[in-house]
C-alpha cells in the first residue's frame, strides 16, 4: 500500500475535511480527493462519508486511523529530525495570546534556546484564540496556546493553566464607591464608572459581570485598546475600571497602583490550553517544548 495515500488519509481524518487536510498537505483538493478514493477501491471499503460540511469517518476508516496515524507519525519523526546528527538547530514556531505569551510563555522558553545540542530557535506571532488555532491548523505554528479548546481530531490541546481575573482601578476610583466591606456589593456604582476593554464587546468586563454579578455590565467602553498591558497602564492612570489577569496585575496591586474594587468569594477563571496538531509531539523540539511549558506552569497557576 502506497504511504502517501496513508497519510492522505489520516491527514483528512485528522482534519474533517478534504479542503483542509489539501491546505496541510499543500495538494489540490480534487487530488486529496482522488487518493482518497483510490485507497477506498484498494481496500474495497469507503472510509468517509461525504457531508455537506467535510467529512465524517465510517467505522472502518476509524479503525484504519487507530492502526495507521501512530506510524505514520513516527515515520514523520525520521524524516524530520535526519538519521544523522545536525548542528544546526530547529525552529518552533509558536503562537498565543500577546500578553499571556509575552509574560508567561517566552521567559521560559527562551531557556531552552541555545546551541547545546538540544535547543531550537525560537520564532512567536501573536493572535487571538481562532486566528492562533487556524494558524496552528494551517500548518503555521508548531504549537499554540489558546483560551478556546479546539475540536476535531487535528488538533490536541492539554490544559495548562487557568488565569483568575480580578476587578481593578486607581485607588481614587476605589474611595469614591467605598470597596473594602466583605458584603459591600458595588454594582450599582460601578455602572457609573467608566471602563477600559480591548474590544468594543467588552469581553473580560462582561465574562467578569455575568460570573459575579450574574448581570450583563452597563456602561460602555470608554477606553479601547487591543492589548491588557496597554488596558493596566490606563487603569494605572486612572482612565476607569478594568477587569485583568492576577498575574498581569499583581505588581501593581501591590505598590498600591491599582486597588481590587470587589474579591469574590469564587473569583472568575480562565483557563489557557497548550495546543498541537496530533501527531507532532513525535518531533522532539515541539516535544520538548510543550513539557517545560506544562512544567513552568505549574508556578503560575
Amino acid at each position: 500500500m502506497d504511504l502517501a495515500l496513508l497519510r492522505t488519509f489520516v491527514t483528512v481524518h485528522r482534519a474533517g475535511s478534504f479542503t483542509r487536510a489539501a491546505a496541510l498537505l499543500g495538494l489540490s483538493q480534487p487530488a486529496v480527493t482522488s487518493q482518497i478514493r483510490t485507497l477506498e477501491r484498494q481496500l474495497g471499503r469507503p472510509l468517509f462519508l461525504r457531508q455537506a460540511r467535510g467529512v465524517t469517518p465510517t467505522s472502518i476508516g476509524d479503525e484504519l486511523a487507530h492502526k495507521a496515524a501512530p506510524h505514520l507519525d513516527a515515520l514523520v519523526e525520521i524524516t524530520e529530525t535526519g538519521l544523522d546528527d545536525d548542528s544546526s538547530l530547529r525552529t518552533l514556531h509558536l503562537a498565543g495570546p500577546p500578553e499571556f505569551t509575552a509574560e508567561r510563555a517566552l521567559p521560559a522558553l527562551t531557556e531552552l534556546t541555545g546551541e547545546d545540542g538540544q535547543g531550537f530557535a525560537l520564532r512567536a506571532s501573536f493572535g487571538n484564540a481562532e486566528e492562533t488555532l487556524e494558524g496552528l491548523s494551517a500548518g503555521h505554528h508548531d504549537l499554540a496556546i489558546s483560551t478556546a479548546q479546539p475540536r476535531g481530531a487535528l488538533l490536541t490541546a492539554t490544559a495548562l493553566c487557568d488565569e483568575e481575573h480580578v476587578l481593578v482601578a486607581a485607588p481614587r476610583w476605589a474611595e469614591q464607591i467605598g470597596t473594602g466591606q466583605p458584603d459591600h456589593r458595588p454594582e450599582p456604582a460601578l455602572e457609573k464608572m467608566p471602563v477600559v476593554e480591548v474590544h468594543e464587546s467588552l469581553p473580560f468586563v462582561s465574562r467578569y459581570w455575568a460570573s459575579v454579578f450574574d448581570s450583563p455590565p452597563a456602561a460602555p467602553g470608554t477606553v479601547i485598546v487591543p492589548d491588557l498591558r496597554a488596558v493596566l497602564a490606563c487603569a494605572v492612570a486612572g482612565a476607569g475600571l478594568a477587569v485583568l489577569p492576577r498575574y498581569l496585575c499583581a505588581a501593581a496591586l501591590e505598590r498600591g497602583d491599582v486597588v481590587a474594587l470587589y474579591e469574590p468569594a469564587v473569583p472568575p477563571l480562565r483557563t489557557y490550553f497548550l495546543v498541537v496538531r496530533t501527531g507532532t509531539l513525535a518531533m522532539p523540539h515541539i516535544a520538548r517544548a510543550h513539557e517545560w511549558l506544562q512544567q513552568a506552569s505549574a508556578d503560575w497557576c
